[in-house]
């Protein structure tokens, strides 16, 4: 494995890949996956699904499409290190190691688990920790030896995931002090300028919501989707703010500058929301139908796509497997006759 810095991101396998994660984490993944003077992790974090999702069925499926999605848009697997979580067990032996060293009350600051007692305060539950598992509550700690066991410099997340970056630079820090220097404290990229994508029903799309557009749902029930968005009841002909229409925002996310500003031109002489719509459809289609066709060729070969994964994990644990005895021998897990 080459000595270039690692930028690393995991995906939760738990729903079906949707325009929302395109934009945000998907398309800038695929295309720092071909580049040259950065080593890319991207792992299907199925480990972090059992948190919140006990469907066998649902975590499976979810791992088959997200990881058919990527490699559909053109994931590099030849440069970038694409693997299961649930492959490198190294990872959830060093998860152990940062808990012994992590503080609990580092835990009870977590965002995730601070709302789970604030929900139960709200419902009248006299027990602040209802429906809390340890799952939930420690999965910070999972996470910092998700970034922590390749030494992850960059790592590129969303403004609500900034917290869980600050914990793994706190947990390395502490192990560092007790052990020696062996993690790089890893920084959050955060990309201010990500579109957060409008739904359906023009709140954030999201599978809370129920409001999303699948990737590569079929055209059909696509332009079904795309006709049921909701907008004003301004008429054809009338002057539009592009601003505030949830298809346009879908339209600026995967176009290109020139093909935007070309939209906001027909949003000021009046397009009709009908024509929008289609215009919308045709869009996507044409920006999605190739990756769409290889991506259901994928989806019926879910062997190869094993195969790929397993391979992306042979890499990983090149890099874990000797990094975790050197961290098994510095807390003293090791053989007796070794100093």
């Amino acid at each position: 494995m080459s000595q270039r810095p690692v930028i690393l991101t995991g995906i939760t396998t738990t729903g079906t890949p949707h325009l929302g994660n395109y934009v945000g984490a998907i398309r800038p993944a695929i295309t720092a996956s071909h580049r040259r003077d950065v080593q890319p992790f991207y792992f299907l974090a199925d480990y972090h699904a059992l948190i919140k999702c006990q469907e066998p069925e649902r975590v499976q499926r979810s791992t088959l499409e997200i990881a058919a999605t990527w490699l559909a848009l053109g994931l590099d697997t030849d440069n970038a290190v694409f693997y299961r979580q649930s492959d490198v067990p190294e990872i959830t032996e060093l998860t152990w190691l940062l808990q012994c060293v992590t503080a609990k009350g580092l835990m009870n600051r977590a965002h995730a688990y601070k709302a789970a007692v604030q929900a139960n305060a709200d419902s009248g539950e006299p027990d602040p920790d209802a429906g809390v598992s340890m799952g939930l509550f420690s999965y910070p700690v999972l996470m910092a030896a998700d970034i922590l066991m390749f030494n992850a410099a960059k790592v590129p997340v969303g403004k609500d995931q900034v917290q869980h970056l600050e914990m793994a630079r706190d947990i390395a820090g502490r192990f560092n002090r007790t052990y020696g220097d062996h993690f790089v404290l890893p920084e959050a990229v955060v990309d201010e300028h990500t579109a957060l994508l409008s739904g359906l029903d023009g709140r954030k799309m999201s599978k809370s919501y129920d409001n999303v557009i699948p990737i590569f749902l079929a055209p059909g029930p696509m332009e079904k989707l795309i006709k049921k968005i909701k907008t004003n009841s301004l008429e054809p002909g009338v002057p539009k703010d592009p601003e505030t229409c949830t298809l346009f925002s879908i339209y600026r996310a995967v176009a290109t500058p020139e093909q935007t500003a070309a939209m906001r031109e027909r949003y000021a002489a009046g397009i009709g929301w009908g024509e929008m719509k289609k215009a919308l459809f045709e869009y996507l289609e044409q920006h999605l139908g190739a990756a769409r066709a290889r991506y259901d060729a994928l989806m019926l070969e879910p062997a190869r796509i094993e195969q790929v994964l397993l391979q992306g994990a042979h890499r990983a644990r090149e890099v874990a497997t000797p990094f975790l005895q050197r961290l098994r021998r510095s807390v003293g897990i090791r053989p007796l006759a070794v100093k």
